[in-house]
């Protein structure tokens, strides 16, 4: 980010770029914490195990103050090796992050329950040992993979790299080694100093075509950690838009991952119990299933996992459990639209995930747009989803409960009715979209609004525009 303004209609004000330095601010007393804090500035959701670490002095020779500053495990089982600079960068820096990694890739679960526990006990939470072994365990998407622990992540965070550092972690990305590089930069806006993290290697576009996971070494582990990215990323992205009402209820189909045979076995387990067949969805991005079998919760991996050992006796390799779970369209959420719901039908949640781009719960843009569709016209929540980057199920239910959207009855279902779980915020209103549409200057034939007034995508494309 080189540029920060404040910006007040067509004026933008430069905000003066400051440093940690320069403001008294401390690595490991400043920066640090903000990390722990903040982990997610680290990536999709990491685990903060330790920080400081340094108890391989003994047995590995290493001086004790040479100290990891911070240490994570992510959801796909992988570490996280964390190098933090308050300043420019030391030119030998990731070769700092490679002995680290090089190190914890001996470590055991047993080793990192002990690490974890030091960690909370020194930050005032005292969990014994078991606990924190489990709430690792927890954390992590499918089964403990010691394959994937021996071939940890590195993030270097800094306030700037000199090129010997960005060149050589470019090569050494293209050698199979996984490292990130994270620039963090300061500015004063008033009295407060804001901070940014920006990662500046790999970028989206490198990632994808340098540092793809068939590139580690260990074809098991490669399969193994990207499988879980996939599903890890589709829960993400479902949570994120908000597609799902909590409750939703969903069924279960046994494919990716399995024989034949396998799916045979499976469907005959589960004619035996047909709660084994079902589950409800939960928008917690750890564990979103609850199993209907035992009422415990699970990832879509997790539980597909566990329905292929229970069945087969073997262990589940590379299963994407996200490619299992269908939406039961039959019932459908209060607050959103049967049409649209309707929709979802023949989508598992990962199909639903890829029709999901860039959304978020970030509803700025969708404000601005319905206030732009002018009195006379109204448009549909897939077109306006198609907009801003959702879907019309999330669309719809924020509608239904959001105070401060501007004019939502003029947003309509894809037939041009209005939706059966359109709601007002106000509770105390009587009157109805189509009264308000009608009062506007929108023809309806019976119940179906005049096609010729309504906006479609390019036209909601200009009016964003304009």
């Amino acid at each position: 980010m080189d540029h920060l303004f404040t910006v007040t209609g067509e004026t933008a004000i430069p905000i003066s770029r400051t440093g940690l330095a320069a403001e008294s601010l401390l690595e490991r007393q400043h920066l640090q914490e903000w990390v722990i804090a903040h982990p997610q500035v680290l990536g999709e959701s990491v685990l903060v195990i330790t920080a400081e670490y340094d108890r391989w002095a003994d047995t590995d020779g290493v001086p004790a103050r040479d100290r990891l500053d911070v240490l994570g495990l992510d959801a796909t089982g992988r570490l996280v090796v964390v190098e933090l600079k308050r300043g420019t960068a030391d030119r030998d820096v990731h070769l700092q992050a490679i002995t680290y990694a090089a190190l914890v890739s001996r470590f055991d679960l047993d080793t990192l329950a002990a690490a974890h526990r030091d960690f909370l006990s020194r930050r005032g939470s005292d969990l014994d040992i078991d606990a924190c072994k489990q709430r690792l365990l927890d954390h992590v998407d499918g089964e403990w993979s010691p394959e994937l622990l021996q071939r940890p992540r590195q993030v270097i965070i800094a306030a700037d790299f000199p090129k010997q550092v960005t060149h050589s972690v470019v090569w050494l990305s293209e050698m199979s080694l996984d490292i990130d590089l994270i620039q963090v930069g300061l500015w004063k806006v008033g009295e407060h100093i804001v901070a940014g993290f920006t990662k500046v290697y790999p970028t989206p576009e490198v990632e994808e075509f340098t540092l793809a996971p068939t590139r580690i070494e260990g074809e098991a582990a490669a399969k193994k950690l990207q499988e879980r990215a996939r599903a890890r990323n589709a829960v993400h992205v479902l949570v994120s838009a908000g597609l799902l009402p909590e409750g939703t209820r969903l069924r279960m189909t046994p494919r990716h991952g399995t024989t034949e045979a396998v799916r045979d076995a499976i469907n005959a387990w589960l004619e035996e119990d047909t709660r084994r067949a079902t589950a409800t969805w939960t928008n917690n991005t750890a564990k979103p299933l609850v199993w209907d079998a035992d009422g415990a919760s699970y990832s879509p991996t997790g539980l597909a996992n566990h329905i292929f050992t229970s069945v087969t006796s073997r262990t589940a390799d590379g299963i994407q459990g996200t490619t299992w779970w269908d939406v039961d369209t039959s019932q459908v959420p209060s607050d959103v639209d049967v049409e649209e719901w309707a929709a979802l039908a023949g989508f598992n949640l990962s199909g639903l995930a890829k029709q999901l781009t860039g959304t978020r719960k970030d509803w700025t843009m969708l404000h601005t747009l319905l206030g732009a569709v002018p009195t006379g016209q109204w448009t549909t929540y897939g077109d306006v989803a198609a907009v801003i980057g959702s879907h019309a199920v999330p669309v719809g239910r924020h509608l239904s409960a959001c105070s401060q959207c501007p004019s939502p009855w003029r947003v309509l279902n894809a037939a041009g009715r209005v939706s059966d779980g359109f709601q007002w915020t106000d509770q105390t209103r009587t009157d109805t979209p189509m009264e308000i549409l009608k009062a506007e200057g929108v023809h309806f034939d019976g119940a179906i609004a005049d096609a010729e007034m309504r906006l479609g995508q390019d036209d909601l494309r200009r009016l964003l525009d304009s």
